[in-house]
C-alpha cells in the first residue's frame, strides 16, 4: 500500500467528522505571495464546480508552520512562503505526519522603496546591509559594536542627509529572512572585509548573525501588510520602505525603487538576475488533504494557465520562472514527490 494511499485513508478519518468539514481551499502565509494566490483562487472561482479559495496572509512563517501544524480540515491545506523552507521547518512537518510538495511558482524582488517626493536612492548593497544590521564593527575594527549611524550621509556623503528609518516587515516574514540573508549577511558581512575578520574572530564564518536587524528604531517592523509601508511612504517622504517588487510595481505613480549597485529594481532586470536582491516564490501543499479537500488538484493546475511571460501574473508583478522550470513545477503537481530533509541544500 502505497505511502499516499495511506495519507489520504487517515485524512479521510480525520476529516469524517461533521464539526471538521470543510468543502473550500484553505491557504495562508506570505504577504508577498498572497497576491499573486489571490488572483489564481479568484480565478478558479470562476468554475461553478469549485468554490472559491480562502487565502491569508501572515508571513512565510506563518504558510509554513501552519501547513506542518497537521492533518484534519481545522488545519490550512497549503502554505505560501517567499523564503524557502528549511530543514528544522520540515522537521516539525515531519513530528506531525505532514507530507508535503514544493512547488514552485516564480520569482520576486525585494525593493527598497521610497516617496517620489524624494531623491532616489542609489546604495550599494553592502551599505545598505551596513545600516540596518544590529551590530557593526568599531573604528578599529576589533569588535561588535550596536549600530552608530543615525543618518544615511554619515555611511557616504553622497547619500541623502535624513535619518535612516526604514519600515519592513517582522521576524515572521520571507521578505524579511531573504532581506536579512542577501543584505545583511552576504552583500555586507560576506563582502566587506573588517566585517568578513570579524565574524570569522567570533566563530561566525557565513556570516549569519549579521541577520539581526537593528532595534533602535533605524528599522521598524510595519507588520506583514505591504500595502501599510506603502501609504507610510506616502505619508513621510524621508522615509524608506522593504516589501516585494509587485507593490512597487503596483503603486509606481507614487513611490520609486532605490538602485542597488547601480541596477534599478524592474521587471528585466530581475528576470535576468542583473538585479541581486531576489528570490524565489513557493507554495507547500499537503498530501494528505488533496482528494479529500475538494479543488486542490484543480488550483495547482490553475497556476499553470497564468505563470507564462505574458500572464495574468506577471501582470501582476511576479517574474516567470523559465519554460524548462515550470515544466519541471507541472510534473511536480502531478507525481507529487514528497519534499525531504535532503532536498533542501
Amino acid at each position: 500500500m502505497s505511502f499516499r494511499f495511506l495519507a489520504l485513508a487517515l485524512a479521510t478519518v480525520v476529516m469524517s467528522a461533521p464539526a471538521v468539514a470543510r468543502d473550500y481551499i484553505s491557504i495562508a502565509g506570505s504577504s508577498t505571495v498572497f497576491p499573486f494566490a489571490t488572483i489564481i483562487a479568484e480565478k478558479l472561482g470562476q468554475n461553478p464546480a469549485v468554490k472559491t479559495p480562502v487565502v491569508e496572509s501572515g508571513g512565510s512563517s506563518v504558510g509554513k508552520k501552519g501547513v506542518c501544524d497537521g492533518i484534519g480540515t481545522q488545519f490550512i491545506d497549503i502554505g505560501n512562503a517567499s523564503s524557502r523552507m528549511k530543514a528544522k521547518e520540515l522537521k516539525y512537518c515531519d513530528k506531525n505526519g505532514v507530507a508535503l510538495t514544493e512547488i514552485k511558482v516564480g520569482y520576486d524582488g525585494i525593493v527598497l522603496a521610497n516617496s517620489k517626493d524624494a531623491p532616489l536612492l542609489q546604495i550599494s548593497r553592502s551599505d545598505l546591509g551596513k545600516a540596518l544590521t544590529a551590530e557593526v564593527p568599531d573604528e578599529a575594527g576589533q569588535n561588535w559594536i550596536p549600530n552608530p549611524y543615525k543618518k544615511w550621509s554619515e555611511l557616504n556623503p553622497a547619500y541623502p542627509d535624513v535619518a535612516i528609518r526604514v519600515y519592513g516587515p517582522p521576524t515572521t516574514s520571507g521578505t524579511r529572512a531573504s532581506f536579512a540573508e542577501i543584505i545583511n549577511e552576504k552583500s555586507y558581512c560576506g563582502k566587506d572585509e573588517v566585517a568578513k575578520a570579524l565574524s570569522l574572530a567570533r566563530d561566525d564564518k557565513n556570516g549569519k548573525k549579521c541577520r539581526a536587524m537593528r532595534t533602535d528604531g533605524a528599522y521598524i517592523e510595519a507588520g506583514e501588510q505591504d500595502n501599510l509601508i506603502v501609504q507610510k511612504l506616502a505619508e513621510d517622504p524621508t522615509a524608506f520602505g522593504i516589501f516585494g517588487f509587485s507593490y512597487l510595481d503596483q503603486n509606481s505613480d507614487s513611490i520609486q525603487g532605490s538602485e542597488l549597485d547601480g541596477v534599478a529594481p524592474t521587471f528585466e532586470a530581475i528576470g535576468t538576475g542583473e538585479y541581486k536582491a531576489s528570490r524565489a516564490l513557493y507554495f507547500y501543499v499537503k498530501h494528505a488533504h488533496i482528494g479529500v479537500v475538494p479543488g486542490i488538484s484543480e488550483y495547482m493546475t490553475e497556476w499553470t494557465k497564468h505563470w507564462g511571460d505574458d500572464g495574468i501574473l506577471a501582470d501582476a508583478g511576479m517574474i516567470p520562472m523559465s519554460k524548462a522550470e515550470r515544466k519541471e513545477m507541472m510534473d511536480r503537481m502531478n507525481d507529487l514527490p514528497v519534499l525531504k530533509k535532503g532536498d533542501l541544500k
